[in-house]
């Protein structure tokens, strides 16, 4: 937890995956990030801490990260936010990979904001950085906020993200990574799935990044 923002995780589905709440304390106005199931369950929290949604971002457009998209978007009345060149994901289910978690992804929603690399976010006084990393998808992306990185399914602790998945790109992901060498060694990062981490230690122990 930082001073300067309130953070809430969530560990969502059967993928386990991170839904972040990042809220300004002033304000209490949040940026959901990635709220990739249980939606009632992200709902009851955000209300039990009197918490003001004004945007959902995907970081990607994987079903694990985006299945309840539609059910909180129409329940706070707030914009849906994702890479423009993954955009097609939220619809396709190929794409999302929804056709192998039966069930996952009953109710596809509409981008409402199409981000594009150096856009931003604000949730009252908190400005997030849009970063473009593709690789994992083609339009995948990190949050970069007040000294830590909300990475997606870019860059875990001790790992990266897969390649091999519709839309995938080897290549591209070996490129993106080359992105945190521009950020201080302390930046902590908050990743798609798994524990938190900080940047010092991935460089010295994650040997995609060493």
């Amino acid at each position: 937890m930082s001073e300067k923002f309130g953070l809430v995780t969530l560990k969502l589905g059967m993928l386990e995956t991170n839904c972040y709440i990042v809220s300004d304390p002033l304000t209490s106005e949040a940026l959901i990030i990635d709220p990739g199931g249980e939606a009632d369950r992200i709902i009851r929290t955000i209300n039990e801490k009197k918490l003001l949604p004004v945007a959902i971002v995907n970081t990607h457009g994987h079903a694990d990260h985006i299945s309840a998209n539609e059910a909180l978007r129409k329940y706070f009345k707030i914009p849906l936010c994702i890479h423009k060149d993954d955009a097609p994901f939220l619809k396709d289910t190929r794409l999302n990979g929804s056709s192998m978690l039966p069930g996952h992804l009953t109710a596809p929603a509409e981008a409402d904001v199409l981000l594009e690399n150096g856009s931003e976010l604000k949730a009252g006084s908190l400005v997030f950085k849009v970063i473009h990393t593709p690789g994992h998808t083609p339009g995948g992306i990190c949050l970069y906020l007040d000294g830590v990185l909300f990475t997606g399914d870019t860059l875990f602790r001790g790992d990266i993200g897969r390649s091999d998945l519709a839309g995938g790109d080897e290549d591209a992901l070996m490129r993106s990574l080359r992105v945190f060498k521009d950020y201080p060694p302390a930046t902590i990062i908050y990743p798609g799935h798994g524990p938190a981490s900080v940047l010092r230690k991935e460089f010295s122990e994650n040997p995609y990044l060493a």
